[in-house]
């Protein structure tokens, strides 16, 4: 009797996994509106949470919504939410752990606001992590980007398009404003000011002129550097500097390592599509005063990074000659001097660097932008490099270029970011079968500890195939190395349609 109650418990647990397994559907094009992807992750200073971009579809707007969210190192507790906007991006920790910079978009309210109207400029904000609520820092006509801390913490380095123009055009609207309050009602009818209107007639005189996803490019209108002092309360009213100005466009803010300077990169040239990718290296005095350029480099520098002892610079590029249809990219090196060469580490390893795969698992939007992560001492880089389908982190040594793995598998680092004296990473990883989650990398070659589970409910439902890796000889000998995507539910008796 005993036996049969066995076989019957037994019976019953695989008829229940059979069931489950049952229950999972091929995935389709509708499930992409409950994908949560995670972008630009963010280790607080004292090492203990992550912030990071929670992107999710909006089915009804067509697009995406951004909010920003934190979760503990540890891993133990679910992420919580830090801001309550739908297009926040870009968090960023002050040096001193007491503050959250983000950048929020918000939908402009005269053109329909959150139902769908054209959304107003992003401007930063700053969230008290003691408790409260976050506040508008900057109110420049054209928004603002990509902001920096100073090393002290008493000064933010961002970038903006905004002009004299803009800013003179915002006082009159402003001051418009104010007296149409001042008047009576009656009065301030008659009073309403028109909007200038602006032709939608374009002329164009560059071979690149719009961007997938962005619209036309605005050249009337270029990227500059700017400051603003650290508010320490809403009611603390400060005023954004511009740095720099002139008609080429600057961007790769870095901070010199005691605040006094800030480096950034640009390229004078009227019209880049028609020459050699390429970028000089400029500081300005944070201060304000003279832009000084200190590194011509004939190179497309990305992922650009500051020494320890800020003396030096590391960045991906590709040599721009001879001219091929496609050149690698590789980890540089270069001192921060007038007339030094940058020196190729990666020239002899035949993969690229600081590059990923292809797809769909990284965030569509406020991903954030990665950057080659130097040791505490100096010694060595850390970098993404693409290999046979796969994204992974590895060390470069600066001295012998020995390159050692610090993430491996069948998987893709979307991002990754340093914690404290960079012996740990937490990185954002994805596989075939799964968008990407957190995971902290305790040291290299370390088993992945993950911190997130963002989208465990939804893929338990569906029926998923990981690719399969295979080689092969071609006809001159040479290996080939490719994968196989079979379907859900393969039958290996049957015969399917190869796409390729």
């Amino acid at each position: 009797m005993q036996r049969h109650f066995r076989l019957l418990v037994f019976l019953a647990c695989v008829l229940a996994v059979a069931g489950a397994l049952a229950q999972k559907q091929a995935i389709t094009e509708k499930d992409i509106f409950q994908f949560n992807w995670v972008g630009d992750p963010q280790v607080s200073p004292d090492g203990s949470r992550v912030a990071f971009v929670r992107v999710t579809a909006n089915e009804k707007k067509d697009g995406y919504d951004t909010s920003i969210w934190w979760v503990g190192m540890n891993g133990s507790e679910p992420p919580r939410r830090m801001t309550d906007g739908t297009r926040d991006s870009t968090p960023r920790w002050s040096p001193d752990d007491k503050w959250l910079l983000f950048v929020r978009t918000p939908e402009n309210p005269a053109s329909g606001g959150a139902a769908g109207g054209r959304s107003a400029g992003p401007q930063l904000y700053m969230l008290p992590l003691a408790g409260g609520e976050s506040w508008k820092v900057t109110d420049l006509p054209r928004g603002t980007g990509s902001p920096v801390w100073s090393p002290d913490g008493k000064w933010i380095a961002f970038t903006s398009d905004t002009s004299a123009e803009d800013l003179a055009k915002q006082r009159k609207a402003s001051a418009k404003a104010e007296q149409k309050e001042d008047k009576p009602a009656s009065d301030a009818a008659v009073a309403t000011p028109v909007p200038d209107h602006e032709s939608d007639v374009r002329v164009i005189t560059r071979s690149v002129y719009r961007a997938n996803g962005g619209g036309y490019l605005d050249f009337k209108h270029v990227q500059h550097i700017w400051v603003v002092a650290t508010p320490q309360s809403s009611e603390d009213a400060v005023t954004p500097k511009q740095l720099t100005t002139g008609k080429y466009h600057e961007e790769n803010i870095l901070w010199s390592k005691d605040g006094s300077q800030i480096y950034f990169t640009t390229t004078h040239m009227d019209d880049p599509s028609y020459e050699l990718p390429r970028a000089d290296v400029y500081s300005v005095p944070a201060a304000g005063g003279e832009v000084q350029k200190i590194l011509a480099l004939n190179l497309a520098p990305r992922e650009i990074s500051l020494s320890p002892d800020g003396r030096r610079l590391a960045f991906c590029a590709a040599v721009n000659e001879p001219v091929y249809s496609y050149t690698e990219p590789d980890l540089w090196v270069v001192d921060l001097a007038p007339g030094a060469k940058p020196r190729n580490l990666t020239e002899k390893y035949d993969f690229d660097m600081c590059s990923g795969v292809g797809g769909d698992q990284s965030a569509p939007r406020a991903s954030g932008a990665d950057h080659v992560v130097w040791t505490a001492d100096g010694s060595g880089l850390i970098a993404t490099t693409s290999r046979e389908g796969k994204a992974n982190l590895v060390r470069v040594d600066i001295a012998t270029e020995k390159i050692t793995e610090v993430t491996r598998g069948n998987q893709a680092v979307e991002h990754f970011r340093a914690a404290g004296d960079a012996s740990k990473f937490v990185v954002a990883i994805s596989t075939p079968t799964n968008v990407g989650d957190l995971f902290l990398i305790d040291h290299a070659g370390a088993e992945p500890r993950q911190l997130t589970h963002m989208n465990d409910k939804l893929f338990s439902q569906l029926n998923l195939t990981a690719p399969e890796e295979i080689w092969y000889t071609s006809f001159d000998g040479k290996r080939i190395h490719a994968w196989i995507q079979k379907p859900p539910d393969f039958d290996p008796s049957k015969k399917y349609p190869v796409r390729i």
